[in-house]
């Protein structure tokens, strides 16, 4: 009897692991991160707390839908791709109309909380931003344009804007700075994974830049929007958002990360496109944190 529970229970928790797996789990979490900070600098006192915590449930819940629609819609690249050939379509763990029905549940039971228990307009902002996502940039961008992760930034960048929304119900300028820096990052932060994976996107046919312009021309462009990220980075000090701590700590990181993209372009190791990859994601990570213990104890 204990080996047939045992043989049971194994699967279960392999299927349990591959719906997490679809939603993206990492890339929610920092979604939510810059959630938290626009939600943070929208109010000067206290968060309250069901538009917070229904807010946070709401966006959540979508964006990991929108990831799992994304799973959906590229299964036939991913088969094709290194990076991506185990994920559980492509590798049969799981079948499209279950991740079909799991995306659209969890997609709607975001929008209701959303809509019901926050506001309409965060609702309706986060449900444009999984069209823009999960549709507009994995059905048609990805595979139309080489500057298809720059068109469709904006749908990646507006958690800040979504959690300004939830606590305010408006939409305000600030807001729209924060969805600003994170527009501008993505770009060099995918380019550099995209020259990693570059053979891997020539073989299942998607217009990346390295593919379509090469990896010099690619290069030259991380480096160059590094550079745009640093002043737009200054923004809220310029504002008044921020102050000397915030100012510090982006000076720093944008700093290091002019110095990845210039090593990435000048040095021939192939290990920099990563290197820069992997330093970006902890550029916005901390960037954002930043501003946090800026608002709270400067």
């Amino acid at each position: 009897m204990s080996k047939s529970i045992t043989a049971t229970s194994a699967p279960s928790k392999a299927l349990w692991r591959s719906y997490l797996s679809l939603t993206k789990p990492k890339v929610v979490a920092l979604m939510l991160l810059t959630a938290i900070v626009g939600m943070c600098l929208a109010v000067p006192g206290a968060l309250p707390f069901q538009a917070t915590v229904l807010g946070l449930t709401g966006i959540g819940l979508m964006a990991a839908s929108a990831a799992a629609f994304n799973h959906l819609i590229d299964q036939r690249i991913d088969a094709i791709m290194a990076r991506t050939y185990k994920r559980p379509l492509p590798s049969g763990a799981m079948k499209s109309n279950h991740v079909f029905v799991f995306a659209t549940v969890i997609g709607v039971v975001g929008f209701a909380v959303l809509y019901f228990w926050v506001n309409a307009l965060t609702a309706w902002l986060t449900f444009a931003s999984l069209l823009g996502y999960a549709v507009v940039y994995t059905l048609y961008l990805k595979r139309a344009t080489p500057q298809n992760i720059v068109i469709a930034g904006i749908a990646g960048a507006m958690p800040p804007l979504l959690g300004w929304t939830a606590v305010t119900g408006d939409l305000h300028a600030n807001g729209w700075l924060l969805v600003m820096i994170i527009f501008i990052w993505t770009p060099p932060h995918f380019w550099a994974l995209a020259i990693h994976r570059k053979d891997d996107y020539a073989k299942a046919d998607i217009p990346m830049l390295p593919v379509t312009h090469g990896v010099e021309y690619t290069k030259t462009s991380v480096l160059l929007y590094s550079v745009l990220l640093y002043p737009v980075c200054l923004l809220p000090v310029l504002v008044g958002m921020a102050g000397l701590l915030y100012f510090t700590a982006a000076s720093i990181l944008c700093g290091m990360f002019i110095w990845h993209a210039w090593q990435l372009k000048f040095q021939s190791d192939p290990k920099w496109a990563m290197k820069t990859f992997i330093f970006s994601i902890y550029q916005l990570m901390l960037l954002f944190v930043a501003l946090l213990l800026d608002h709270y104890f400067i």
